[in-house]
């Protein structure tokens, strides 16, 4: 029998992040990484933080959403931002509750200068990647170049063959200043 939609949303849901994140997928492991080096920064953010005011994102949050850009090569903070909205992966990983709301992107701005200053990303991200390298789980073997910050004036118009550049200026002037191809 052909199942149908049912268009009535459900009104109370219960749902565990952590049982919809399978066991053995990679980003547990750097989560252990990131939770063991946020612990011992613990002193550090109580230190840059005023003990009254309105709460912040907690810098935890920031920090780790800093370490989910790196590593899945999110173009923005802003986009960052909009993906968390929808993002269980990213939600569970951060410590948010499905109902939690996230964070604007102006968030990171405000903040980045602060953790900057007391060098707390820098000790953040050097602590993980020491703790994936003692477990082997870096390699040297590739690397990934956001080519979107490249700048090419390459086009096919631009395109002159390899033998071009092999031909040394003298043999192109002994030749009537012409190209194996016949251009000038």
């Amino acid at each position: 029998m052909r199942g149908r939609c049912n268009p009535q949303l459900s009104m109370l849901a219960f749902v565990d992040l952590d049982a919809r994140i399978p066991s053995d997928h990679p980003l547990r492991t750097v989560k252990r990484f990131a939770d063991r080096a946020l612990a011992e920064l613990s002193p550090v953010f109580d230190r840059i933080y005023a003990a009254d005011g309105r709460p912040s994102i907690p810098p935890e949050r920031l920090l780790k959403a800093g370490l989910l850009i790196a590593l899945y090569s999110i173009r923005s903070e802003r986009a960052f931002c909009e993906e968390l909205e929808y993002h269980l992966l990213y939600r569970w990983f951060l410590d948010l509750g499905m109902l939690d709301p996230g964070f604007d992107a102006s968030t990171f701005a405000k903040n980045r200068e602060r953790l900057l200053r007391h060098e707390v990303a820098q000790q953040f991200f050097d602590e993980v990647v020491f703790q994936a390298g003692r477990l082997g789980l870096l390699s040297d073997q590739h690397f990934t170049v956001d080519g979107t910050l490249i700048e090419a004036a390459a086009s096919l118009k631009s395109f002159r063959p390899k033998s071009l550049f092999q031909n040394p200026p003298a043999a192109r002037l002994a030749s009537g200043g012409r190209t194996p191809n016949g251009t000038t």
